[in-house]
């Protein structure tokens, strides 16, 4: 068994009390896992702030794009016409989606180092009245900006349109009011800062725009409303066969969360709090290093940093990776085009002594590299 920490943004290092929740088998008709899952359904919705009257949470088997495919095939309808606001893969990702569903689409893209501007976004809705849906990435991990969303979120609320949000490496980590910030539908994953194990997405979601959404999915697996409706009228039961283990992982990590770090530590507040001051370290010590930050730090957010390497650097991201992880941590290579990068996420079981760990690993590889010249 390995014994490194995953320094990424999902899968990420998990508690042994979340792993140990997976050595037990449960039918997946049985009345008490079906219970787990209303349990999870519920405690979502809890951490969202919103009530179980006015939203509703649905799981996805698959990954977190499995989630977002979802949503978009399923509440964007023939008729109407999502505007997709990027400034990374995961952005690029949906026009993909769109693409491949053949949803009508109007793509804003920004550069990988800058927001989507809200006020761009206003402008491109009072010109195009056809858009009737606005989507976009809270974390884009590509290079670890944090957007905007609430600013966006508000005018599309203004202008009358349904508002989706790819939450993925957020929801559970950064306090997300869905109801204040106009969010009508989120997406997000087990793997992510709630701290399970890969598996299955989940959407909140409106219940009045989720209703209405009835017989126009463009999949039968990611039919969204139907997922709903199996759960809603079946108790608890999955349409298709669930992923039994890490449904029982996340309902661990959950209770965790939701109610051991209420309690004790703040819960989302205190997470994020963690998470902000992993960050400043990281970067702080990086840099000290030699190795720039990608992003201006008003834009940078707390789940995942990009890297530039020191001016003249010798070493292959290979070789780096490899001392590194053999000393305990696994990074991320990088996935900014324009530059030559790294990441380094510190969500999941990381704390700021792992970051200092980290950088005096990082520091006598420089020093070996150095020597071996």
């Amino acid at each position: 068994m390995n014994t490194y920490k995953l320094l990424t943004p999902g899968p990420l290092t998990t508690t042994d009390t979340v792993k140990e929740e997976m050595l037990v088998d449960r039918c997946t008709w049985d009345d008490d896992y079906k219970a787990v899952t209303q349990k999870i359904r519920r405690q979502l919705l809890q951490l969202g702030h919103v009530s179980e009257d006015d939203y509703t949470a649905v799981l996805m088997q698959g990954s977190g794009t499995f989630g977002v495919e979802s949503v978009l095939s399923s509440v964007v309808g023939d008729e109407d016409k999502v505007l997709i606001c990027s400034n990374g893969a995961y952005g690029v990702r949906m026009t993909r989606i769109c693409d491949r569903n053949r949803i009508p689409y109007v793509h804003y893209a920004e550069s990988y180092d800058h927001i989507p501007d809200p006020a761009r976004v206003a402008r491109l809705l009072a010109q195009d009245p056809a858009i009737t849906h606005v989507a976009m990435v809270h974390s884009e991990t590509t290079s670890g900006i944090l957007n905007d969303v609430a600013a966006v979120g508000q005018v599309a609320k203004a202008a009358g349109k349904t508002f989706i949000v790819d939450a993925m490496s957020t929801f559970g980590g950064i306090d997300i009011p869905l109801a204040d910030w106009g969010i009508d539908f989120l997406v997000s994953s087990a793997n992510k800062c709630i701290q399970g194990v890969p598996g299955f997405s989940f959407i909140l979601a409106n219940r009045e725009k989720l209703a209405a959404c009835a017989g126009q999915a463009r999949s039968l697996s990611l039919d969204l409303y139907d997922q709903w409706k199996g759960m809603e009228d079946g108790g608890g039961k999955w349409r298709f066969t669930s992923p039994t283990h890490v449904v029982l992982a996340f309902s661990k990590a959950l209770d965790d969360q939701a109610l051991k770090e209420l309690e004790a530590e703040g819960g989302i507040p205190a997470r994020h709090a963690r998470y902000d001051e992993n960050q400043r370290l990281l970067a702080e010590n990086f840099q000290a290093l030699g190795f720039r930050p990608y992003l201006d730090p008003a834009v940078q957010g707390p789940i995942i940093t990009s890297f530039c390497y020191p001016e003249g650097a010798t070493f292959t991201f290979e070789e780096m990776y490899r001392y590194i992880k053999d000393r305990g941590y696994v990074l991320y290579p990088g996935k900014v085009m324009e530059a030559d990068t790294f990441r380094v996420g510190n969500i999941g079981e990381i704390y700021p002594e792992d970051i200092l760990k980290l950088s005096a690993i990082l520091a006598d590889f420089l020093k070996e590299t150095e020597a071996a010249q």
